[in-house]
């Protein structure tokens, strides 16, 4: 009688065993799901803009306004330079000397000639003045007042030569002390004390403080679209600035700059700070129509943030079939502002990964915001 009882108790301990173990496992798989679904990386993701191109985007580098090569008319030893690179001067200001013993000599020799000269002057005079007298008492003749006066007129004429061979002299030896013409920074060194300066060496380069320009290369087929005075945008990649400027000065010839016009772009004394001579910019230019090229109309831009850079290749990462980061390695065109031109590699419909929380690599989970 007591065997059913024990079968029927022992059955529902096992059917309580058996729902038990799958509660437990379902738990566990919901558990890995949730894990899986927590540890995918957030990622904002966005679609290439189409554009038409209104304007013009050209590279250049940031140069001082007004830049000067310091050198010399003379030949000689380097006595002395004053400066270092980076140091800052004034207008006037002594930078280096040059040995000038042998322009001393000669000035020396100039003013014993302008002494001589003098005296011989002084005495011409006198007997210009006692002969003169004389004619009009009609004790002289003409012939001899003529005489007397062409010797003084001689005299003065050796006295003035002799003043500007000295004036010559002391223009050579200005030279010899080399000042600055413009408050600056001296941004090159290329001589030492005791080397031979030569003339029309440079030995320094000072740059004007304070005050820069973008020069920029445009092609030959773009420049008619550029206007003088025109608003324009500076990117300055190193040191993450964008900034607003003008056109001041396009080239009118090509000749000497390999078939590109050189176009020279105002920065405005406010967003000087943190500009170094020499760093890379882009300027973007807004043209008053649209550049036409062959594939406008299916042109792609995408933001530059989004670009991966390895070795030389270029990439963006976009969202694989299984939810998951696939890097697609594309060839990039121009440059405007913050976008880039997308030439092949990525389709005009195609979503690409902007941003991501966490770090992105092939393969990775992602969610989309």
């Amino acid at each position: 009688m007591n065997l059913p009882i024990h079968k029927n108790r022992a059955l529902q301990l096992f059917t309580a065993i058996g729902l038990l173990l799958i509660s437990s496992c379902s738990s566990n798989a919901k558990k890995e799901t949730q894990t899986g679904a927590d540890t995918a990386v957030l990622v904002t993701v966005s679609r290439p803009s189409a554009d038409a191109r209104q304007g013009l985007t050209v590279s250049g580098q940031v140069e001082a306004s007004q830049t000067a090569n310091i050198s010399t008319r003379v030949m000689g030893y380097i006595t002395k330079i004053n400066v270092k690179v980076g140091d800052r001067v004034g207008k006037g200001q002594l930078l280096a000397t040059i040995s000038n013993d042998d322009i001393l000599a000669k000035r020396a020799q100039a003013d014993a000639m302008i002494a001589e000269a003098n005296a011989a002057a002084q005495n011409a005079q006198k007997d210009y003045d006692r002969f003169y007298a004389l004619y009009k008492q009609q004790s002289a003749s003409a012939k001899e007042l003529d005489n007397i006066t062409l010797q003084y007129s001689s005299a003065k004429a050796r006295l003035e030569a002799a003043k500007q061979q000295r004036n010559e002299v002391n223009a050579m030896l200005s030279y010899t002390n080399l000042t600055a013409p413009f408050a600056g920074t001296v941004t090159q060194k290329m001589m030492d004390a005791g080397s031979m300066a030569n003339p029309g060496m440079p030995l320094l380069t000072i740059e004007q403080s304070g005050s820069y320009q973008v020069s920029a290369s445009v092609p030959e087929s773009e420049i008619s679209l550029i206007k003088e005075n025109a608003p324009v945008t500076i990117n300055i990649d190193a040191i993450h600035k964008s900034i607003k400027g003008t056109i001041a000065q396009i080239a009118q010839s090509s000749q000497s700059s390999g078939g590109q016009y050189i176009i020279k772009v105002n920065i405005p004394d406010n967003e000087k700070q943190g500009l170094f001579a020499g760093m890379y910019a882009n300027v973007t230019i807004p043209v008053t129509q649209i550049v036409k090229t062959a594939n406008t109309s299916e042109q792609i831009m995408v933001p530059v943030s989004a670009i991966e850079y390895k070795d030389q290749l270029t990439g963006l990462y976009t969202i694989g079939s299984n939810h998951t980061a696939l890097l697609r390695w594309v060839r990039l065109g121009r440059t405007q502002g913050n976008q880039v031109e997308v030439l092949s590699g990525l389709a005009a419909n195609e979503q690409f990964i902007v941003s991501a929380e966490g770090r992105l690599y092939n393969g990775v989970a992602v969610k989309i915001k």
